[in-house]
C-alpha cells in the first residue's frame, strides 16, 4: 500500500514539473526508467549465477537487492547512458530541441561503443555494460592499479581498463595448462628475458592487417598484484613506452587523456590489432563511468 501510495506521488511531482519545467521533467522521467532497467538487469545476472547455498537466506536476498538498487540509482543519469537516449527520443517526439551541451558532444568518446547512436537500443547498452561484473572487476582490481600507479605514475583507471580489455573483464583470463588462472590481465608474452613460470595459449595476431591463429607463451603470475606490478614495471623501464608512460603521468585521468593514452600503446607496438587504441579507448571511459557509480 505504502508503495503504492509512493508512486502515486512521484507521478503527481513529474505532472507538477512537466508543467514548470518539460525538459527537467523528461529527464528525470528517462533517469528513473534505466534505474529499474538497471534493477532488473543486475537482478537477471543474480539469478543467472549459481548459487553457493552456503549463509544465503531471506535476509541477505534483501540486502542483495537493496545494494542492487543502490548501484542502479548511482549508474542511472550518466553521461551516454540509456537515460540520455530516452530523454533525447522523448524531446523529439514533444518537439523540445536537446541543447549540445558539453555532455552530448562528447558520446562519441564516452563508453562502450555505440554510444553516440540516439535509437534507444545502443543507450540500451551502455547501461548494460555498466553491468555489476563490470563493478565488481573494478573494485577488485583497484587497490592493485593504485599500488602500480604509485611506482609507474600510470592512472590506476587506465591500467583497469587495460586489465579488463584484454581480460575481457576477467571473462576470458589466459589460463595454465591444469586450467588455473595465470593472473596475467594485460596479455604480457613471455619473452626471451622472462624466466618465470608461462602460460601456452593459441591466440589472435593480426598480420598484414589479417588476423591469424598462433601459438604463444605468456606469463603466469601468483596474484592479480604480482600482474599489475609487472605491467608497471614493464611500461616505466621500457624505453619504448616512456613517452606514453610520461604522458599519462601528467594530469588526471579523463576521456582526452584515455584516447592519448591508447593511441601511444598502439604506436609503440603493444598489440597487433589495427583497432587496439579505440577499443581501449572506449573501455577506458567506460571503467571512469564505472568508478564514479561505484564510489
Amino acid at each position: 500500500m505504502a508503495a503504492s501510495l509512493n508512486a502515486v506521488a512521484s507521478i503527481a511531482e513529474l505532472r507538477s514539473a512537466a508543467a514548470r519545467d518539460p525538459k527537467a521533467a523528461i529527464r528525470e522521467t528517462a533517469k528513473q526508467f534505466e534505474s529499474i532497467f538497471m534493477q532488473q538487469i543486475m537482478k537477471s545476472m543474480r539469478e543467472a549465477t549459481m548459487s553457493s547455498g552456503m549463509l544465503e537466506n531471506s535476509g541477505t536476498q534483501m540486502g542483495s537487492e537493496m545494494l542492487d538498487a543502490q548501484y542502479a540509482t548511482k549508474m542511472a543519469g550518466l553521461p551516454g547512458g540509456l537515460a540520455d537516449a530516452i530523454a533525447r527520443q522523448l524531446e523529439r517526439q514533444m518537439g523540445i530541441a536537446a541543447p549540445a551541451t558539453g555532455a552530448s558532444k562528447a558520446l562519441p568518446a564516452a563508453g562502450a561503443a555505440g554510444a553516440a547512436a540516439p535509437a534507444a537500443g545502443s543507450g540500451a547498452a551502455l547501461s548494460t555494460s555498466l553491468s555489476l561484473k563490470q563493478a565488481d572487476f573494478v573494485r577488485s582490481q583497484t587497490a592493485s592499479a593504485q599500488s602500480a600507479e604509485a611506482a609507474s605514475g600510470i592512472p590506476a583507471a587506465f591500467m583497469v581498463a587495460q586489465a579488463a580489455h584484454e581480460s575481457g573483464w576477467g571473462k576470458r583470463e589466459i589460463r595454465n595448462a591444469d586450467g588455473s588462472s595465470s593472473h596475467n590481465l594485460f596479455g604480457i608474452k613471455a619473452g626471451a628475458g622472462w624466466s618465470g613460470p608461462v602460460a601456452e595459449i593459441t591466440t589472435t595476431e593480426w598480420v598484414g592487417g589479417e588476423p591469424q591463429k598462433v601459438t604463444a607463451k605468456f606469463r603466469a603470475y601468483a596474484s592479480y598484484g604480482e600482474s599489475f606490478r609487472d605491467y608497471a614495471r614493464l611500461m616505466k623501464d621500457s624505453p619504448r613506452y616512456a613517452g606514453v608512460v610520461a604522458q599519462a603521468a601528467q594530469g588526471p585521468a579523463s576521456a582526452a587523456s584515455a584516447q592519448t593514452f591508447a593511441q601511444g600503446l598502439q604506436k609503440a607496438g603493444y598489440a597487433t590489432d589495427p583497432a587496439y587504441a579505440d577499443k581501449l579507448g572506449r573501455v577506458i571511459n567506460t571503467t571512469l563511468r564505472v568508478q564514479r557509480a561505484v564510489t
